[in-house]
């Protein structure tokens, strides 16, 4: 199913029916300020296990995202952020960056098993981040590649991600065309800062 949400005026109505979805254990396909994502409840095994299963992948190998409203959203899935680390996310975000961190024994363990780090978003994107906030935890997210090339893309245009998506997932968010580039990965999860990848966001924010 495709339902059409315009940030500009988002009626309550139509948040409420993506919440109802997430919670019943569904996983859609959103937008936010880079690519479009694939993304369930982070507190469902059941979507949890679904995303894995389309993406083909099991959830302890994943590489899966965080998506929080705010910061202090995901305080509650890491450990203490230092000051100098929480100084530069709070520069950074709401913005295109995922910042790598040390998992707290709150990150649900079908999802930590041999893993110390989670990936964390708070993309700037009012229809997202309008989601995760009424849903009152983070949706666990992965970005939406087209696989059917030789050459890896991004899906941008929510009514061809509709054609090729729809009888895999429970709705699919248009919020307009998306970004073709990700968002930019920064591991601050070790005694050094490392930029995994240089995606939107710019590294101005690290100086």
């Amino acid at each position: 199913m495709l339902l059409r949400l315009n940030d500009q005026n988002i009626h309550a109505s139509s948040i409420d029916r993506v919440v109802k979805c997430l919670k019943n254990g569904g996983i859609i396909i959103y937008p936010t300020d880079t690519v479009y994502a694939l993304g369930g409840d982070i507190t469902n095994a059941k979507a949890i296990e679904k995303i894995c299963k389309l993406k083909n992948i099991k959830p302890e190998k994943s590489n899966f995202s965080f998506v929080c409203s705010d910061l202090s959203q995901l305080s509650e899935f890491t450990n203490p952020i230092p000051n100098h680390v929480f100084r530069i996310m709070k520069r950074a975000l709401p913005g295109p960056y995922t910042f790598i961190l040390e998992a707290s024994s709150k990150v649900p363990k079908l999802l930590k098993q041999n893993k110390k780090t989670v990936g964390i978003r708070v993309p700037d994107n009012f229809i997202c981040r309008e989601i995760v906030s009424a849903l009152g935890n983070p949706i666990i997210s992965t970005s939406l590649h087209d696989t059917s090339d030789d050459i890896l893309e991004y899906f941008s245009d929510p009514e061809v991600i509709h054609q090729q998506y729809e009888s895999m997932v429970d709705l699919v968010i248009d919020g307009g065309f998306g970004n073709i580039h990700p968002s930019t990965v920064i591991d601050c999860s070790g005694s050094e800062i490392t930029v995994i990848r240089e995606g939107l966001g710019s590294l101005d924010i690290l100086q």
